[in-house]
């Protein structure tokens, strides 16, 4: 696991967490302070144009690291999109040099779907961004 920037007081901190799909990253903002995390518009694109989108929204949030969720069987197996959430997140790690957090998202976007989110990919991100807040001290 990553360590966070020991320059930013640990209550300040600032994550972006993405929702990695093959079509559509949801993405979602949130600090340590609040523990919460506001949905914002999902990224429709793949390949570079999705990684531009993703620069534009770590310029606009500055974000102290990156959490992305990864999809496992309800058993806790990987699957094809196991290892491409992972290697998404290898990725942003090469591109970005920022701290990645990689959280289990299993059911995320079940849950999001449940409670009637208008955008089920930006409120999983918000739902990996909360578990994630929540495992930290």
């Amino acid at each position: 696991m990553s360590t966070l920037a020991p320059d930013v007081p640990a209550h300040l901190q600032t994550f972006l967490a993405l929702d990695f799909g093959l079509k559509r990253t949801g993405v979602a903002v949130g600090n340590r302070l609040t523990r919460g995390a506001t949905p914002q518009s999902t990224i429709k694109a793949e390949g570079d144009a999705r990684f531009a989108q993703i620069t534009a929204r770590i310029r606009e949030w500055q974000p102290d690291a990156l959490v992305v969720g990864i999809p496992f069987h309800p058993d806790g197996a990987s699957h094809d999109n196991t290892r491409q959430a992972q290697r998404f997140s290898r990725q942003l790690q090469g591109r970005f040099k920022l701290p990645v957090f990689e959280v289990d998202e299993r059911y995320s976007t079940t849950e999001a779907l449940q409670h009637g989110a208008p955008d089920a990919d930006a409120a999983a991100a918000c739902i990996i961004l909360e578990q994630f807040l929540r495992s930290i001290p």
